[in-house]
């Protein structure tokens, strides 16, 4: 028999999921539409068909247990605490993912499942402090510590998309003004590009985007066939990043900032500029001292795979 645990990525639109040895090797990976408008139990019931018809077909596999990653999870409750995108107000996924396969189930957050996803299979294997951060619609974190991820007393830790860095910046649907997430992430690129577009109302790139369908690629080739504009834009982006960036390494001494996800595929566009004036926001004893990598993992995989090490890791 050989050992596997269930990974499940539990997102706004879809859900990823596999089955995964303790190598980090995924031996199965779907993809199927969350349907967050129906109830929690319904996906639940729609994975579980899909894992028993492969088990069915692999019968040499043993499922030891189920790991956990969704939007506002509670590592300590199992507890979904009305998750952004989904319809579902507080639930308890521990609980009904319990029942449904009789088995071992533990929950985080996606960010931190990223995190977990990057120590045990990626880019931080060797690293004890790190930040993860997920470019996505929001921005989200997971911070490992001394060579733990970093809950919070109500596993609260690690929201850095909510720091602000401007109290007078712009509205975060949190409540506060100026949150890192309202200038980089999508959204928060998208209210850039719309200031932009104010400001500069006859440049040829920006009267060409769409802010609404607006496309880190479309950036991207602006960039590389020689807009100005374009990098200019990433430059902005850049600068917000970089100062938070650095009020973070003076609380965690980090070894480095791993990017994951949406505009972190923009790479050393948006990157260099960032590792550029990192150093200008940060202490003496600290300049050229922090990395600021991209993930060592696929697209739809860091999820899967983070959710999974809750079980192998525990």
């Amino acid at each position: 028999m050989k050992d596997i645990v269930l990974g499940i990525d539990i997102g706004g639109t879809n859900t990823v999921f596999g089955l995964v040895d303790k190598s980090g090797n995924i031996i199965s990976q779907n993809k199927i539409s969350t349907r967050g408008n129906e109830p929690p139990n319904t996906l639940i019931n729609r994975i579980r068909e899909k894992v028993d018809s492969l088990l069915n077909k692999t019968p040499n596999l043993e499922l030891l247990g189920v790991g956990v990653g969704a939007p506002n999870a509670n590592h300590f409750t199992g507890i979904i605490q009305n998750p952004p995108n989904l319809s579902w107000g507080d639930v308890n996924i521990v609980s009904i993912i319990s029942e449904k396969f009789l088995s071992n189930v533990k929950l985080t957050n996606d960010a931190n499942a990223a995190a977990l996803g990057e120590k045990h299979y990626g880019v931080a294997k060797d690293m004890n402090d790190f930040v993860l951060i997920t470019l996505g619609t929001g921005l989200g974190s997971g911070i490992f510590s001394g060579g733990k991820i970093l809950y919070g007393e109500n596993s609260m830790a690690g929201e850095l998309g909510h720091l602000s860095i401007d109290q007078n910046g712009r509205l975060c649907s949190c409540g506060l003004k100026g949150c890192l997430e309202m200038y980089v992430s999508a959204k928060g690129i998208k209210e850039t590009v719309i200031d932009f577009k104010k400001q500069y109302p006859n440049d040829s790139f920006l009267s060409g985007l769409n802010s609404d369908e607006l496309d880190g690629k479309m950036i991207d080739n602006a960039i590389d066939n020689g807009s100005e504009m374009a990098k200019r834009l990433y430059e902005f982006t850049a600068e917000k990043l970089a100062f938070a960036l650095a009020q973070v390494a003076s609380i965690l001494n980090p070894e480095a900032f791993i990017f994951y996800g949406g505009y972190s595929q923009a790479g050393d566009r948006l990157l260099d500029p960032t590792r550029l004036m990192l150093d200008s926001f940060l202490m003496d004893n600290l300049k050229g001292k922090i990395k600021i990598l991209e993930s060592g993992l696929s697209m739809g995989q860091t999820g899967v795979l983070g959710a999974a090490s809750l079980i192998w890791n525990s």
